[in-house]
């Protein structure tokens, strides 16, 4: 007979978790596993509230095991280290991403892309080698193997920085595989929230023009002058969309309700690359007459490896971003979650974790 949450591991653990397709989260007594000879033992100070933790609360995607205590977006300090562990020391600022687990062995492993790998152990709503759940970040407390635990840059704020960890890598991966870092080219980001905020920030970084698409004209001010956008463009309006068409060189369309991709290739110029990277429920319609006519590319990208996810946070540490984030405290988290199903925050929230969540 399966064991109770609190019953599974020996180290008691205490967080708020989804019940059911309701998505309302409560508090949860659990546990997690000892910490062993490559473990780290985190005390959770910050966590982000992704999208990806609402549409599993809510099971949107289909595959959520209740009850199940989302959050990947975690900054903490050690409390403890394994005997074996050589890169972090008790009391030092860690992070921990998406994943928790990979083989290690595999071609995608052997290559830092443990994001990759076919036994992917995901921070939470998934189940660890011997068959117990993995829980997240909405919680106090975590034992993470060492490969997947990042260091924090000093000067990178614990608030403003844990967001970086999904939505930072997110759109950082894509932009470094598929060139989006010439100085000087186009780049389009199709969606002003989480995501796309980080990638504004980043593009400019890397010497980018960027350029907001957006179907909200709310959002002008705030993309140019706070964000630092080049300009802006807003979907609904026929006569700046078509004087756009063939103007940029790279999107990355981080919208995740379902839209129309044509809009978005006729803005490329020949040999354009759009590249997704937000997750709709349903499947998009792709156009292929623009693809073959203008040779251009439609591609996807999945966060980072361990390796790139570190690069990432000494890249915003160089450069001085952030996520702009609203922190919250954890008994807010259901009136957060309704605000989040109707985008209403900029751009994140931030669960002040170690001074809110009690039992």
């Amino acid at each position: 007979m399966a064991k109770s949450p609190d019953q599974e591991h020996p180290c008691k653990a205490f967080g708020w978790a989804a019940r059911d397709k309701s998505g309302l989260l409560s508090p949860l007594c659990f546990s997690r596993r000892e910490n062993g000879d490559e473990d780290v033992t985190i005390k959770i100070l910050f966590c982000g509230v992704c999208h990806s933790d609402l549409h599993v609360a809510k099971n949107e995607w289909g595959f959520t095991n209740y009850p199940v205590v989302p959050g990947h977006e975690m900054v903490g300090t050690v409390m403890k280290v394994g005997s074996d562990v050589k890169k972090f020391k008790v009391g030092e600022r860690v992070g921990v991403g998406v994943i928790v687990g990979s083989c290690k062995k595999c071609e995608s492993c052997q290559q830092d892309l443990e994001n990759y790998c076919p036994q992917t152990i995901f921070t939470y709503n998934s189940h660890y080698t011997d068959g117990t759940k993995t829980y997240g970040g909405y919680s106090d407390m975590i034992v993470v193997d060492e490969r997947y635990v990042l260091r924090f840059p000093d000067n990178l704020p614990s608030e403003g920085g844990a967001p970086l960890l999904c939505a930072g890598i997110t759109v950082y991966s894509p932009m470094k595989y598929y060139g989006m870092t010439e100085p000087g080219k186009h780049l389009g980001v199709a969606g002003l929230g989480g995501l796309g905020h980080v990638a504004v920030k980043m593009g400019k970084a890397f010497g980018l023009k960027v350029t907001v698409i957006s179907s909200s004209p709310k959002k002008e001010t705030e993309a140019i002058e706070r964000l630092g956008a080049d300009s802006f463009l807003v979907t609904s309006d026929p006569a700046k969309m078509k004087a756009a068409l063939g103007t940029m060189d790279y999107i990355i369309d981080t919208v995740s309700a379902v839209h129309p991709l044509l809009p978005l290739l006729s803005l490329l110029k020949l040999n354009g690359k759009l590249v997704t990277v937000g997750l709709p429920d349903k499947p998009l319609e792709l156009p292929i007459f623009p693809l073959v006519l203008g040779r251009k590319l439609v591609g996807g990208s999945d966060i980072g490896g361990m390796k790139e996810t570190q690069e990432m946070l000494d890249f915003c540490a160089k450069h001085g971003i952030t996520a702009d984030v609203e922190v919250i405290r954890m008994d807010y988290i259901n009136t957060a979650m309704e605000r989040l199903a109707k985008s209403d925050v900029r751009y994140r929230f931030v669960i002040d974790v170690a001074s809110s969540l009690s039992q």
